[in-house]
């Protein structure tokens, strides 16, 4: 009979977990392994909630193993470092993202695209190489092979940076491979919430010229004034639809809700990518003719890899780009997960998890 959570390692944690599909989170003690020769361990203060993180606990994707302890937007302070860590000391700002391991021998692996290895260990939700499961960052602390973790560059906020680790890479990832980075370009984005806020602004700051796609006319205001953007269509709206038609280089699609590619794939110019990082429940219907007439491509993305990861962090800091959250204290979060649910927040909650997570 495997051992109770807080039994099965040598170090007390404690956090908030769902123990069923109604995903109420509630006070949890589980424990962490001790930190190893290639281990970083850092106490979290801030802890971002995606959306998955709200698909998970609710066992949405069929795949939770309870009890869950979600979080993969972890921002923390190392308190200890192994034998053999060359990368970080006791002090540093450090940050965990949606990945925890991986085979670390594969393809995949070697060209720094962890985020694609058939092996890889996710932050929560995913067996461990000793067995055990993982737990998130809506927790007290973490233990984590130096080679999943990135620096925090010191310019930036922890509360504002916790959310890059996963919607911030989401959305660069695509924009550099797809080569929808060149300065001049004309960028689609498709929804404005956690990831679609993110995509504007490393949008503008690659220079490109950005266009928000939306069902919401009332959200025109902030995506222009406030986000930057250079234009506004409201996709039900046919005129502007149709004004718009070929007029843009590349898409990035974050909306996870059931929605029609084919008036996407009109927008894009000959040649022109619709790249999908959202997740609707239901499959899409793809319209091959519409492809086929302008060459034009329908791609994916997932996260990024440790490398791409820092240079994403960098970037930002570079730029003064961080998300706009609206900060909870932890005994907050159910009420913050029912208002996820109603897409009430701009853009991010992020988790006070220094101040408010007690024992």
């Amino acid at each position: 009979m495997a051992d109770a959570p807080e039994k099965e390692h040598p170090v007390e944690a404690y956090g908030y977990a769902a123990r069923d599909s109604s995903g109420h989170l509630s006070p949890f003690k589980f424990s962490r392994r001790a930190t190893g020769e290639k281990d970083v361990a850092f106490n979290i203060t801030h802890c971002g909630i995606c959306h998955s993180d709200l698909h998970f606990i609710k066992n949405e994707w069929g795949i939770a193993a309870y009890p869950v302890v979600p979080g993969h937007e972890l921002v923390g302070i190392v308190t200890e470092v192994g034998s053999k860590v060359t990368k970080y000391k006791v002090g540093d700002r450090v940050g965990v993202g949606c990945l925890v391991g991986s085979c670390r021998s594969c393809t995949n692996c070697a060209d720094d695209l962890e985020n694609y290895c058939p092996g890889l260990i996710l932050t929560y939700g995913s067996k461990n190489v000793d067995g055990t499961r993982t737990y998130g960052g809506y927790s007290n602390f973490m233990v984590c092979d130096e080679h999943f973790v990135v620096r925090i560059p010191d310019s930036m906020p922890s509360d504002g940076a916790a959310p890059l680790l996963c919607a911030g890479v989401t959305v660069y990832s695509p924009l550099r491979y797809y080569g929808l980075d060149k300065p001049g370009m004309h960028l689609g984005v498709v929804g404005l919430g956690g990831l679609g806020h993110m995509a504007v602004k490393f949008g503008k700051a690659m220079g490109l010229k950005v266009t928000v796609i939306s069902t919401s006319p009332g959200k025109k205001s902030e995506a222009m004034e406030r986000l930057g953007a250079d234009a506004f269509l409201v996709s039900h709206d046919p005129e502007q639809m149709q004004g718009a038609v070929g007029t843009l280089d590349g898409i990035i699609d974050t909306v996870s809700a059931a929605h029609s590619l084919l008036p996407l794939v009109r927008l894009a110019k000959t040649n022109g990518k619709v790249i999908l990082v959202g997740v609707p429940e239901k499959p899409f219907e793809l319209h091959s003719f519409g492809i086929i007439m302008g060459r034009k491509m329908v791609g994916g993305s997932s996260i990024g890899g440790l490398k791409e990861t820092q240079e994403m962090i960098n970037f930002a800091a570079e730029h003064n780009i961080t998300a706009d959250i609206e900060v909870i204290p932890v005994d907050y979060v159910n009420t913050a997960m029912d208002r996820l649910q109603k897409a009430d927040v701009k853009y991010r909650f992020v988790i006070d998890i220094a101040n408010t997570l007690k024992p």
